[in-house]
């Protein structure tokens, strides 16, 4: 395995692998997405992680650093994907999950799963990222939280998306799956209820 990821492995028998790729403002290492690969990995995933050019540039040369043209994040994504060993799952947190919803068809993984799909930049709901997620031959999953900046549930229903891909929400949860203090829930909830979904997909899509 390549120094390039970063591994988390079940204590229990591996039941499958996710390629998951960080969001644009936050490495790989970020609280949430060691939140999230524990969560998984206490369900039996396997997850690898790794970091896009600019990011690991910004570990090296201090600083940060806009992310990189989508054309070499796909790049990026393709290389790391091809050094592992199939079969696996591909996706990631907001940008790293629109990175693998493009590539997926290309890459033809197990299943896609994306946590707080970027559906639209931050106040611009005209300017859609969905054009490729109609004709998407992939099984796919989405994961939101409902008061997610970037694609509510009365916006995502106007949305031509593709059979295949489903969208599951999380009561209250924002961009980063933190809730409102109303709700009685944490942000490590709804992380966790984020993991369960996920498990719950790949073992629907396994069999």
């Amino acid at each position: 395995m390549s120094s390039s990821f970063l591994e988390t492995r079940p204590s229990t028998q591996t039941q499958a692998t996710l390629l998951l790729a960080h969001g644009a403002g936050a490495p790989m290492d970020s609280d949430y997405m060691n939140q999230l690969a524990d969560a998984l990995a206490t369900r039996g995933i396997r997850v690898l992680r790794f970091e896009f050019p600019y990011m690991a540039d910004r570990r090296t040369g201090g600083g940060k650093r806009p992310p990189n043209p989508m054309p070499a994040l796909q790049d990026s994504f393709r290389e790391h994907y091809r050094s592992c060993q199939p079969p696996l799952y591909i996706g990631g947190k907001s940008m790293g999950g629109r990175v693998a919803s493009l590539l997926a068809d290309e890459l033809q993984p197990a299943g896609l799963i994306c946590f707080g799909y970027p559906f639209h930049p931050p106040g611009k709901p005209e300017k859609l990222r969905t054009d490729h997620l109609a004709p998407l031959r992939t099984r796919g999953l989405i994961i939101q939280g409902t008061r997610d900046p970037l694609g509510r549930p009365d916006e995502v229903a106007e949305y031509v998306l593709s059979e295949q891909l489903q969208v599951s929400w999380l009561d209250t949860g924002d961009h980063d799956l933190k809730p409102l203090k109303s709700s009685g829930l944490t942000q490590t909830d709804l992380i966790n209820q984020a993991a369960g979904r996920a498990v719950a997909f790949m073992q629907l899509v396994k069999e």
